[in-house]
């Protein structure tokens, strides 16, 4: 009688088991075809409409600034009209929407895709200003933006390659209407790479590692010769040549230093170089 009633139960179990699987993959079917067919009725975010609409539309969004609503036109008009009236026109605004919206990696993409398949197009001054731009954006820190925290010893590789374009910009198209606004901007990327090379040498100098310091102040004098940063690439030259017992070049070093910032720190104050300069 036991084990009648054992049987009995196990099949329960069993048959109770069978029909929760089955309910359970039911009810995920169920689910899977209600998410396909509302994906099925679901309105593209931007309306079928002849090319020369959606492009007035965009150009709309752009004027009132409204960059998301201009980029989701622009795209699907960069992709439904890859040839139309536009399609040139379409690019270098999608573009221009996504440095404004902060998405600096679709607009390097976009830029350096559009400058490999139009090689002699006559906005390539606007493309290698726009990238330029774009590369100062992504040297920027949300940090930096919010707090206004000044982080100029950072990685420069990106102002590097936005000094790079500015200064291509300016050589080949000096009559650009962009070339003003670029020649502005390297005097400032100039100025951040300039302190970056101080940085550097000053932590080489707090560790004694004092031919580094050097080396990397005579990038300072050799590079940028004309930024605020040129006085304290003298300091570190002097401290460290001075620290290495070198005479020779510390004293040129000196007196570099005085000719040109007479009231500097180390021209005027006790240190003992000062007395046989």
């Amino acid at each position: 009688m036991e084990d009648t009633v054992l049987f009995i139960c196990t099949g329960i179990i069993t048959l109770m088991k069978k029909i929760l699987r089955l309910l359970t993959t039911s009810v995920f079917i169920v689910l899977l075809g209600t998410g396909c067919s509302s994906k099925k009725n679901e309105k593209p975010k931007v309306n079928d409409k002849p090319p020369v609409e959606l492009y007035a539309d965009a150009k709309i969004a752009l004027q009132s600034a409204n960059f998301e609503k201009a980029t989701e036109v622009l795209e699907a008009l960069d992709s439904r009209y890859p040839f139309g009236p536009h399609s040139d026109q379409v690019q270098l605004d999608l573009i221009y929407a996504y440095y404004k919206r902060d998405e600096t990696a679709l607009a390097l993409a976009s830029i350096d895709r559009f400058i490999r398949l139009n090689p002699t197009h006559e906005d390539l001054d606007y493309l290698y200003y726009m990238r330029g731009l774009t590369y100062m954006a992504t040297d920027q820190q949300f940090f930096q933006n919010l707090f206004g925290v000044d982080r100029f010893n950072r990685d420069p590789s990106h102002s590097q390659q936005a000094f790079k374009d500015f200064a291509f910009l300016i050589k080949r198209y000096p009559d650009s209407q962009y070339a003003a606004d670029a020649l502005q901007r390297l005097i400032f990327i100039k100025d951040r790479l300039a302190r970056y090379e101080v940085a550097i040498a000053k932590w080489y100098i707090k560790r004694e590692a004092y031919i580094a310091a050097i080396n990397r102040s005579k990038i300072v004098l050799n590079n940028y010769p004309d930024t605020a940063s040129v006085e304290e690439a003298l300091e570190i030259m002097v401290e460290g040549y001075d620290a290495l017992g070198i005479e020779e070049p510390k004293d040129n070093a000196l007196a570099v230093l005085k000719l040109n910032f007479p009231s500097n720190r180390i021209v005027t104050g006790p240190e003992s170089w000062n007395k046989d300069a």
